[in-house]
This record gives structure tokens, C-alpha cells and sequence, in this order.
């Protein structure tokens, strides 16, 4: 065989992987909006204890054929709070042996040809793609059906390959040695590396099958490829845990000890386990079985190691979840506790494969924390109000004006976010919620702004050395409490669930601070008027009256957004 032929079979293999890559992610994603958010509640809600989170977490890869969108997935459930680093690590040990389920998908890929009916499935996705109710199940079926098509393609290459006839091919994997441990090492490492670059343990899988049932790897240097492949497949969730939170980093090290402690042990007991597992399937790695038979048997010796390996880790492990939780906490130390006043999205991570429903998830997340900060930062404005000491005022009037950067922040960096999002191919229902976010985070910031020009107006007030009533004190602390009352009541309706939740209580607060408003700037025209007190500081007073009762709008406004009800005018 010429140079040319086998730069054409080379590329024919790099195009089947990148079909499979394709078909894998398509397959998944499609599998993921089909669940929508029930994959999100069964998660929350199937982890009770160890067991219930491990067959969660095997439920949900089998489902969606994906252990990188679990890990992924749960990362950011233990970002947002929602799971406890035990109940994580268990849901990550599920998703292990779930994973297991692409491995037989794909040796039966390899010993069935599925040709006639790779393209019946096209043909059947390709019609309902255009069907707006089953555009997801086109969707899936044509992931599928790329899947078994490059897996077909895969398995015609390598028999065009011919390697068992090729005298360099064999002397070049004969030369390594199969009974050294090092050996063993070196391609359990290869295995690592390729899967941390190419991101995907399926088509690593995939080469690997294709290279053994060949005849030309031995199935110990092919197992020792699958060992590295569960290392490196780690590396996705620790990739989207840089950017979270102490305990969701964690949870992503987590998962990647956890496949480290089963490879170590497997390294430890590796001829024994693998003859185990061969005899099991029926094959003898030290006989002389055909290229046929090598064809066959070695597929299903690889997906049957695959699952051994990760039933057998999990049963050992689950026992020592607390003790894992220990050893994690103990390696990544949590940061010290201070009052986080730098720019910095907690829920959101961008640049990881993730759906649109989880993308949506995690904008909520932090539009929610996006609205507690605005409620602390009117908290310090409502303690600038009592200060009189110049230093003092000036310190706390910085935080301010900092909150007020970091809100102008927050609401660019989160519509950028939801943009991202929107370019997907989305459903309604999602498009919907993405709507009513932008207009959360716009009357959020807004009222942030609201919360600046009360802080702007008391520095005034202190730099002309003016001094409200004591009647006026008592009426702005008054606004103030019905002002806080209305935000606190805005946070709870923003983290509850909206079927459950009522806004009569919004609304009420809402007249209460107009009635208020529309009372006290009454009183002030006929203070004014009675030279109670000047009308530059009468202004000033009104200005803040004024200012709370606009934050009380913008409050309503996140409500209604939230709730779904008519926009408020």
C-alpha cells in the first residue's frame, strides 16, 4: 500500500471521529432538551442519600449519553447550592457507570452492520427536524445516526488499514513489552492526554476498539487506553469548576480522584482483573484467535472493562464518600470569609458546553444574587443616613459608589450572557424566560441607580452642612423600612417558585409608599410655607422621598416580570 493510500484512510479515520464527536454531541443535546428541566429537578431532588445520587447521576448519563454534561451539570448545581459536596461526589460515581452504556453502543457498532439503518434514520430525522413539536427527536435521531455512521466508517477504515498485514505496524506494537507494568503506565498516559485534548472520551474509545479488533494492539496496551480515557475525561468538569466556587472545585477534584484511586488500584491487580474480565466474555489474551474472532470479541472485552472497572470502583468508593469529602476539603482550602465587593459572576461560566436550560438556570442564579447585593447596598444607604462623622461618611459613600460600578457590571456582563444564550437553537419557553430576565436585570440596575442618587443627595446635604428635622428623619426612616420591605419581599419571589408565590404582597407595599409619598410631599409644601424648615433642604428631603418611591416602581417591575403579570405603567 502506497504513502497516498494511507493518508487517504488517515483522513477518512480523522473525518469518522470528528462525525462521532458530532453525532455524540448532537445525540446528547437533543436528549437534553427533550428531559428539559426535569433533568434539573430529578437531580435536586434524587439525592437523598449516597445511593439515590448514584443511580440518579447513572440515570441521567444513560439519559442523555453524556457523562460530561452530569459532572458539568453538577458542578453547577453545587456552585448555585443546590447539592452538598457528598450528595455531588455520589451523583459523579453514578455518572461513571452510566457512561459505560457508549462503550456497547459503540461495540455494537463495530460487530452489527447498521448501514441500512443509518439512513432511514437520517431520512425519518431530517422530516421531523422541520416539525416544530418533534424537532428534538429529529434532532436525536440524527446525532445517532452519525454516531453508528462514523462508527461504520470507523470500522471500514481500519479494515482498509490491513495493520494485521503490515510488517511495520506489527513490529511497532509487538516491540512493547505487555507484561510490564510500565508499559501499562506509559499508555495508560497516552490515553490521558489524547482524551484531555480532544475532550472527548468516546472517540478515544473509538480508536482504541478500531486498533484492537485490528489484531494489532494487544488488549492490555487497549485497556490501559480505556484507564487513561477515564482520567482525562475528568478534566471537562474541572475545567468548568475554575471559575465556581470553593465547593463546586471541589466536587470537579472529586470526580477526578475518584478515577485516580480506581486506575491505581486496577494498576495494582491489573493482569489478574483483565484475565478476570476476558474470561468472562470468553476470550484468551494469551490464544490464537483469527482476525475475525479478534474482531468480534475484543470490542465487547473493552466496553465489558469499561463497565467492570466502574461498578467495581463505585461499590469500593460509595462506603468512603464522607472520607472523599474529608480528603477534598483538606486539599482545596476554602478562601477566608470576607464581604465579596469585587466584580465577580458566581453562577455564570462561560466557555463550557452546557444547554440552554442549565445556561438559563445559572442566569437565574445570579440575577438572584444580583438582587440581594442590590438590597445590601441599600442597607449601606440606609446607615449613611445616621452618620454624621465626615471620615466615616466618606468611607461608607465609597462602598457605594462601588456597588454602583459593580452593579453596571453585573447587568452588562449577564444580558452578554443571555445573548450567548439566545444564539441556541431555543425552545419558546426558553426564549420567554430569556425576555423576562433582560427586563429583571434592567429594573434591578435601576434600582441600584436609585439607591446611588439617595447616597448622592445625603453627601449633598452633609457638603452644604444642612440638617434634616427630626420629623423628617423619622418620615425617611419610615420610607426607608417600607422601601427594604418591598425589596425583601421582591428576593423571596425572585428564589421561590412562581406557581407557588403571590404578589398581592409586592403590590400592597407599592400603594403603601405612593399613598406615603403623596402624603408627605403635601407636608412639605405647607413646612416650607411655615418656615419650618429652609426650601433647599425641603428639596433634598423630597428628592429622597421621590427616589425611594421610583425603587419602589422598579421593585414592582421585577415582580411582574418574574410573576408574568402585565408590565407595570
Amino acid at each position: 500500500m502506497t504513502t497516498s493510500n494511507y493518508l487517504v484512510i488517515l483522513l477518512k479515520i480523522l473525518g469518522s471521529l470528528a462525525l462521532l464527536i458530532y453525532g455524540m454531541k448532537v445525540m446528547s443535546e437533543a436528549l437534553q432538551k427533550m428531559a428539559g428541566s426535569q433533568l434539573r429537578h430529578i437531580l435536586g431532588a434524587m439525592t437523598t442519600n449516597r445511593f439515590t445520587g448514584m443511580l440518579t447521576g447513572t440515570f441521567i448519563t444513560c439519559a442523555v449519553q453524556s457523562s460530561s454534561a452530569t459532572t458539568v451539570m453538577t458542578v453547577s448545581f453545587v456552585n448555585a447550592g443546590l447539592l452538598t459536596l457528598g450528595q455531588a461526589i455520589s451523583v459523579i460515581m453514578g455518572a461513571n457507570i452510566g457512561t459505560t452504556l457508549t462503550a456497547w453502543i459503540m461495540s455494537l457498532g463495530y460487530n452489527v452492520d447498521l448501514t441500512m439503518a443509518v439512513f432511514p434514520a437520517f431520512f425519518v430525522g431530517i422530516m421531523l427536524i422541520y416539525s416544530k413539536r418533534r424537532r428534538y427527536i429529529g434532532d436525536f435521531l440524527f446525532g445517532i445516526a452519525f454516531l453508528f455512521f462514523a462508527l461504520v466508517l470507523l470500522s471500514t477504515a481500519g479494515k482498509e488499514l490491513d495493520l494485521e498485514h503490515n510488517p511495520e505496524a506489527v513490529h511497532f506494537f509487538s516491540s512493547f513489552d505487555t507484561g510490564s507494568h510500565f508499559t501499562i503506565l506509559v499508555f495508560l498516559l497516552i490515553g490521558t492526554l489524547i482524551t484531555c485534548v480532544v475532550q472527548s472520551s468516546a472517540a478515544v474509545m473509538a480508536i482504541t476498539i478500531m486498533l484492537c479488533s485490528t489484531g494489532v494492539l494487544p488488549i492490555y496496551l487497549g485497556i490501559a487506553l480505556v484507564m487513561g480515557e477515564n482520567i482525562g475525561t475528568t478534566a471537562t468538569a474541572n475545567l468548568a469548576a475554575l471559575g465556581a466556587n470553593t465547593q463546586a472545585r471541589r466536587a470537579a477534584f472529586a470526580h477526578l480522584l475518584f478515577n485516580v484511586f480506581g486506575v491505581t488500584w486496577v494498576m495494582l491487580l491489573f493482569y489478574p482483573f483483565v484475565n478476570m474480565v476476558c474470561s468472562l466474555v470468553g476470550y484468551d489474551p494469551a490464544g490464537s484467535a483469527s482476525a475475525a474472532q479478534k474482531a468480534v470479541q475484543l470490542p465487547i472485552v473493552l466496553a465489558a472493562f469499561h463497565t467492570c472497572f466502574n461498578v467495581t470502583n463505585t461499590f469500593v468508593l460509595i462506603w468512603f464518600i464522607p472520607q472523599m469529602e474529608k480528603a477534598v476539603c483538606w486539599i482545596i482550602k476554602s478562601k477566608d470569609s470576607k464581604e465579596d465587593e469585587d466584580f465577580r459572576l458566581r453562577f455564570i461560566q462561560v466557555g463550557i458546553m452546557k444547554t440552554p436550560e442549565l445556561s438559563v438556570f445559572e442566569a437565574q442564579k445570579e440575577i438572584e444574587s444580583f438582587a440581594e447585593r442590590i438590597q445590601r447596598m441599600f442597607g449601606m444607604v440606609r446607615e449613611l443616613l445616621g452618620i454624621k462623622n465626615a471620615e466615616a461618611f466618606g468611607k461608607l459613600y465609597e462602598r457605594i459608589e462601588k456597588y454602583e460600578g459593580i452593579s453596571d457590571n453585573m447587568e452588562i456582563e449577564i444580558a452578554k450572557y443571555l445573548d450567548q444564550v439566545s444564539n441556541a437553537h431555543l425552545s419558546d419557553d426558553t426564549k420567554g424566560k430569556i425576555r423576562v430576565m433582560l427586563r429583571e436585570i434592567s429594573e434591578i440596575e435601576s434600582i441600584g441607580d436609585s439607591c446611588y442618587n439617595i447616597a448622592r443627595t445625603l453627601h449633598r446635604k452633609l457638603t452644604n452642612k444642612e440638617e434634616f428635622t427630626e420629623g423628617q428623619y423619622d418620615n425617611i426612616h419610615q420610607m426607608f423600612e417600607l422601601t427594604d420591605d418591598a425589596l425583601t419581599q421582591m428576593n423571596t419571589l425572585l428564589t421561590g417558585h412562581r406557581e407557588k408565590m403571590d404578589a398581592q404582597r409586592s403590590l400592597n407595599i407599592e400603594n403603601e409608599i405612593n399613598s406615603f409619598r403623596d402624603q408627605l410631599k403635601t407636608e412639605n409644601i405647607n413646612d416650607v410655607d411655615n418656615h419650618q424648615y429652609t426650601y433647599g433642604i425641603g428639596t433634598m428631603y423630597m428628592d429622597i422621598i421621590q427616589e425611594c418611591e421610583k425603587l419602589g416602581d422598579y421593585v414592582i417591575n421585577v415582580v411582574e416580570a418574574r410573576m408574568g403579570l402585565k408590565q407595570n405603567v
